[in-house]
């Protein structure tokens, strides 16, 4: 047995006890420690597909696998058993200096998702590589993943495409802010808010209004300047890991119950800042969620 053998070895074995470790400590951490699955991105519906010839592309930026997500962790190190032997055995090319060839990927905004070299983008990982060669297919999507994103985080951004495919508003204000919640199933509810703005522009002026101008509107005059209103009084910063999208949802829900239990209408001001005097954490709550996203974000390797 060469020595170079041996060392490949001891190197996928070490790499193997490493994903132990890194399961146990994202685990007690509350935070995955998955690969994302390619299938995620099909819900994002690209839109055009392309070859992007062969180019170095960061390890960091490679996030998924097309179809061995759960061989390897959030860090490319190897989940199983069976994987150490062709690990080793890409380890030991490496030592004795065999030119292997570039990885194929799927290129979604600026991450890439392995088609083909899951462990030649582990054994480079594991050995401090910044960079890989790979063969490259771009895919074109409306939301692009970024490489924070959790499969919760793809999920909600495939509900967000639905949403642009059926306003509309990604042509209409194309540099719109994006509009981001952290829980999934909350789009539907602002299709309800452009359906009745619809409406009832319809009954103001007695005729059909195209649905481009309900959506122009509804993010001209309602949503934005709203968002405008939190941003002024920093009321996000009340509620730490939420969203201004998030935020927007509960104080109309909010402002819809008081105008219910009072009886006449009450402006989003009023509600907003009711809503925070009766429902943001408090300071030692807000220290806290904020403490423990540091913690759960610094989980390295």
């Amino acid at each position: 047995m060469t020595v170079h053998h041996t060392k490949a070895r001891q190197d996928a074995e070490r790499a193997r006890q490493q994903a132990f470790w890194n399961q146990l400590l994202h685990s007690l951490r509350g935070i995955p420690n998955d690969l994302l699955p390619f299938s995620a991105v099909r819900e994002l519906h690209p839109t055009s597909e392309r070859y992007g010839g062969v180019r170095a592309i960061p390890l960091a930026q490679i996030v998924g696998s097309v179809d061995r997500y759960r061989d390897f962790d959030h860090y490319f190190l190897p989940r199983l058993d069976h994987n150490l032997d062709r690990w080793a055995n890409v380890r030991r090319a490496g030592l004795e200096g065999v030119e292997l060839p570039p990885i194929q990927v799927y290129q979604v905004g600026e991450v890439y998702f392995v088609k083909d070299g899951h462990h030649r983008v582990s054994v480079a990982r594991r050995a401090g590589q910044q960079f890989i060669d790979a063969e490259i297919i771009e895919l074109q999507v409306t939301v692009p993943p970024n490489s924070t994103d959790s499969l919760k985080d793809l999920i909600i951004k495939s509900e967000y495409t639905r949403f642009l495919e059926a306003t509309g508003l990604h042509r209409l204000r194309p540099d719109h802010d994006a509009i981001l919640f952290t829980v999934p199933g909350r789009y539907d509810i602002l299709l309800d808010h452009i359906k009745t703005r619809h409406y009832y522009l319809g009954l103001e002026r007695q005729q059909d209004v195209p649905w481009s101008e309900a959506v122009a509107t509804w993010h001209d005059d309602l949503y934005r300047p709203i968002i405008e209103e939190l941003r002024e009084h920093r009321l996000l910063e009340r509620f730490p890991g939420r969203t201004e999208a998030d935020l927007y949802l509960w104080i109309m829900d909010h402002r819809y119950f008081l105008a219910q239990r009072y009886g006449q209408e009450v402006n989003f001001e009023a509600a907003a800042l009711d809503y925070v005097q009766h429902y943001a954490p408090d300071l030692l709550h807000r220290l806290w969620q904020r403490a423990r996203q540091r913690w759960r974000g610094q989980a390295t390797p």
